[in-house]
């Protein structure tokens, strides 16, 4: 489901959001919000080039439709000659989380053992991708 759109006269740029099994997105936007891995950036036609590493979190694509929102799996993001691509490990619509099942991930990732400083980042990734999606699926 499409929010309305934040950027109705802003003109659109190719924008794709790529994982390792498939083509998630493929299209125009006319705004994009990513999650950096120190902050949230907004894209609009002819910025700047761009390469920046991406954390767990909401991605907000504006289409002519309306806003899309994404969970993405941190990786990263590229902009050049207003095309985006974002690259990441998962991709999913906020409407495709499944809110029980990532609760139950959340209390998994919390209940880990920690005997190293490997399994302790191991840990707090498998926490914060948890959050993330809780945050995504609740489009708040």
């Amino acid at each position: 489901m499409a929010e309305s759109t934040s950027f109705p006269d802003a003109k659109p740029f190719r924008c794709s959001v790529v994982t390792p099994e498939k083509v998630v997105l493929e299209g125009d936007a006319r705004f994009v919000a990513l999650p950096a891995h120190d902050g949230e950036i907004g894209l609009l036609r002819s910025r700047a080039p761009l390469v920046c590493k991406l954390a767990a979190g909401k991605l907000r694509v504006e289409t002519e439709t309306g806003m899309e929102v994404f969970f993405i799996d941190g990786g990263f993001a590229e902009m050049a000659d207003n095309e985006l691509t974002v690259l990441t490990e998962d991709a999913r619509r906020a409407e495709e989380i499944d809110r029980a099942e990532v609760e139950k991930l959340l209390k998994e990732a919390r209940a880990m053992e920690v005997h190293d400083p490997a399994s302790m980042r191991e840990r707090e990734r498998a926490i914060q991708r948890a959050r993330a999606q809780l945050r995504v699926s609740s489009r708040q």
